[in-house]
């Protein structure tokens, strides 16, 4: 049976699992963003789907912001509504007054219907709302970076599920059928379950832009740390990929050469302090977790930075 879909606030993940579940052969219902300029062009990445700019008609601005005169606008809820499952793709911070609107103009229109967040860190209980309307309701989030315009393929890529039964199944059945692997999260845990993606993940960006800047300002062009520098990354995690982070560990640390540790931390004192501290940071979590004896390593860190 073909299932029909409702994308609020359809930024970079809002269209790219509308693309990817319409190869699929989903419906694409109302793609909901805040402006009609926004939301014709989510079409036209997604392949289909109604554009509706929901802003000024509601009261609502999917940033945040309150606009417009409030007044209720039954045919863009309809619009919504009219799909089986409804997915809200806003930022964390936009997702409750968003929710607290839908729940107030949608009432006896979220019977039935399943609402999916694709937030990260919030869990089920920010869609109270709508689970009092009689919506059942869960999240579904992919654990893939969204940066730039490509729109990613999902196949082989986690999806964090949780939820009440009826969305868990349906969230579990999307990440599915999109090539992806579904893994439950309790509810409790959802924050952790960020953390660590952006421990492991999104570090890597100042981590990475702070080597180029040092390596800059010791002359090399841009282009050239970069090149310098990203082959070095790739085979990291080449080999954290085919044994493990413990195993692939190289580097002054891992051979004990705290005499070098002492050096580097002296030549950052002529960068701003963030520098230095993210090296010791670093250097210490790589002691604690890597070494063969932490305590004894975290020890030694600690006075070889101190040195420097």
């Amino acid at each position: 049976m073909t299932r029909t879909l409702s994308i609020v606030g359809a930024g970079r993940v809002g269209r790219t699992l509308g693309k990817r579940l319409r190869e699929r052969g989903w419906r694409i219902g109302a793609v909901v963003t805040r402006s009609a300029a926004t939301s014709r062009a989510a079409v036209r990445t997604i392949g289909a789907g109604a554009p509706l700019a929901w802003a000024g008609s509601v009261g609502i601005h999917l940033h945040g912001k309150r606009r417009g005169s409030g007044q209720d606008s039954a045919l863009d809820v309809t619009a919504i509504f009219a799909a089986d499952v409804i997915f809200l793709c806003t930022a964390d911070d936009d997702l409750p007054a968003l929710v607290r609107t839908l729940a107030k103009l949608g009432r006896a229109k979220c019977k039935g219907k399943i609402v999916l967040h694709t937030s990260a860190t919030l869990d089920r209980t920010v869609l109270a709302p709508l689970a009092r309307c009689g919506a059942a309701t869960g999240s579904l989030h992919p654990m893939q970076a969204f940066g730039g315009k490509l729109i990613p393929k999902l196949s082989g890529v986690i999806f964090g599920v949780e939820g009440d039964p009826k969305a868990r199944r349906m969230a579990q059945s999307i990440g599915k059928s999109l090539g992806g692997i579904t893994v439950t999260i309790n509810t409790r845990d959802k924050p952790i379950y960020h953390a660590a993606a952006v421990m492991a993940a999104g570090s890597t960006y100042p981590a990475i832009e702070a080597g180029v800047q040092l390596l800059m300002g010791i002359g090399f062009t841009r282009a050239r740390a970069m090149q310098t520098l990203v082959p070095l990354i790739r085979q990291i995690f080449d080999n954290i990929e085919r044994i493990g982070p413990r195993a692939a560990w190289t580097g002054p640390l891992s051979r004990g050469d705290y005499a070098i540790v002492a050096r580097h931390a002296r030549a950052l004192r002529r960068y701003p302090r963030e520098f230095r501290q993210s090296y010791a940071a670093s250097s210490l979590l790589a002691g604690r977790l890597l070494a063969k004896n932490p305590a004894v390593a975290v020890g030694k860190i600690k006075r070889a930075l101190a040195g420097g």
